[in-house]
């Protein structure tokens, strides 16, 4: 299948859903409460071009590819947007939108980003309970990368990280949020070397990936005791020549006992490219391999070999409770990393360029991205993000999303207590405003992903 077409299903299918499920929330509750729904757009927003009729609701596909919609008998503010007026029949007045208690329509307009939140929870707790949550090392470093952050802070194998940024006791997960999102910044880390507490600044390094700057330190955690199996060997390497085979398990480097691939890994750089013995066992017997690695194009030793991991437990089984925290947990990590990442670009301490807005363009990098490197089994992860996102996003009080017209509805509440109401042409006249902030935001977002090109 062209790659192309592959990016196109991974978008429809990741956007797709991500949305449908938020109109799916507004249908759902309207539906509960009685509503009349006239329509439902489950692709495209304004006139339809293609349909079917099932009881009053009509389930379209309309004419601008963006978003969805659902047309409630009644409600005629979006109506512009939803393909027009609603047309002439004749409605009970129980099932019109506009005439139901406020609380029913907050609750319309919640189910949306409600149902989005859902599927960002739902989806790492269904991988936690089939597949376990991931095992997170003891914050101890194993290999410190040369010419890294790292390296020039003065951190050394084997240091315990006790603080970092401000966190005590961090883990290896809160310690790569930190600096993933702080390049070039100053960050203030102690380091527990040989029951002594030392006290370091390490900046992580700037680089860039799909166009957003991040912080990289150059560290790996100390893996522990796991199997040294060659998953792959590069044609013509080092490790191809010497007679090394896939499914070899290294035992041993120059007579020093392996305890990990990142040591390993580790060993050879240091070794650079002298002489070199592999201790190694296939199919039961054991032996040794001579070898010496090589100066490949990154500045880096290498002998050429991938390691599998086929025999690393790197996830731990976890009941319904673990599995619930472990969801809970996963999505406020990411609105914890967003909220720094906005303090930190108000603060001026990063650009709105460097801050990871993404637009159209951007949000289908990134599922391109995903979909080439880990197939179509790595965009649930990306959907559970996109959905926590879009619900999230439609929350704030801006017209037109789902907050704003919550808001509306609040001021519609005080506005009773005075005998006042709010007329329909002023509603329109704050939706369309609302829509003029939303279509800024969309040519700005836009703006930040074609300039990211160049």
């Amino acid at each position: 299948m062209p790659d192309i077409l592959i990016v196109i299903l991974a978008v429809i299918f990741v956007l797709g859903i991500a949305i449908n499920i938020h109109e799916f929330g507004h249908f759902i509750v309207a539906k509960l409460f009685g509503m009349r729904v006239e329509a439902y757009s489950f692709f495209g927003l304004g006139p339809r071009i293609w349909g079917f009729k099932v009881g009053h609701t009509d389930y379209r596909i309309s004419a601008i590819p963006l978003g969805a919609y659902v047309k409630l008998y009644g409600d005629e503010v979006t109506a512009p947007l939803e393909g027009g007026a609603s047309a002439d029949v004749k409605v009970p007045e129980g099932e019109l939108y506009e005439l139901r208690p406020r609380w029913q329509k907050f609750l319309v307009m919640l189910g949306g980003p409600f149902m989005n939140i859902v599927l960002a929870l739902a989806i790492p707790f269904a991988v936690a309970m089939m597949y376990g949550v991931p095992s997170m090392p003891a914050p101890v470093v194993g290999v410190v990368n040369t010419g890294s952050a790292a390296e020039a802070a003065g951190i050394k194998v084997g240091d315990r990280i006790i603080a970092f940024n401000g966190i005590e006791e961090p883990t290896w997960e809160k310690i790569r949020d930190e600096a993933l999102i702080s390049p070039e910044i100053q960050l203030p880390i102690t380091v527990d070397r040989g029951g002594q507490k030392v006290q370091l600044t390490v900046a992580p390094a700037k680089k860039v990936e799909s166009g957003n700057s991040v912080g990289e330190l150059g560290i790996l955690p100390d893996a522990g005791v796991e199997p040294v199996e060659v998953g792959t060997i590069t044609p013509d390497s080092a490790a191809a020549e010497s007679g090394l085979q896939k499914g070899d398990r290294v035992i041993a480097f120059n007579g020093q006992t392996v305890r990990n691939s990142q040591e390993l890994t580790n060993q050879i750089r240091e070794n650079k490219d002298a002489p070199s013995r592999l201790t190694i066992e296939r199919n039961g017997q054991r032996s040794e391999i001579q070898t010496a690695a090589r100066l490949s194009d990154d500045g880096i030793y290498r002998l050429g070999i991938g390691f599998s991991t086929a025999n690393i437990t790197t996830r731990v089984p976890v009941g319904v409770g673990g599995a619930w925290s472990f969801a809970i947990e996963s999505n406020l990590r990411i609105m914890r990393l967003t909220g720094k990442v906005f303090g930190q670009m108000f603060a001026g301490e990063r650009s709105v360029k460097d801050a990871g807005l993404a637009g159209p363009v951007g949000i289908v990098q990134i599922i391109a991205k995903v979909v080439n490197e880990m197939g179509f089994a790595g965009l649930v992860g990306i959907l559970a993000v996109i959905s926590l996102n879009l619900g999230v996003f439609n929350l704030l009080p801006i017209p037109l999303l789902d907050g704003g017209q919550i808001l509306v509805l609040g001021i519609e509440k005080v506005m009773s207590w005075f005998g006042r109401t709010l007329s329909i042409a002023i509603r329109e006249k704050i939706q369309l405003a609302g829509l003029a902030v939303i279509l800024l935001l969309m040519v700005f977002t836009l703006f930040l992903d074609i300039s990211k090109f160049f």
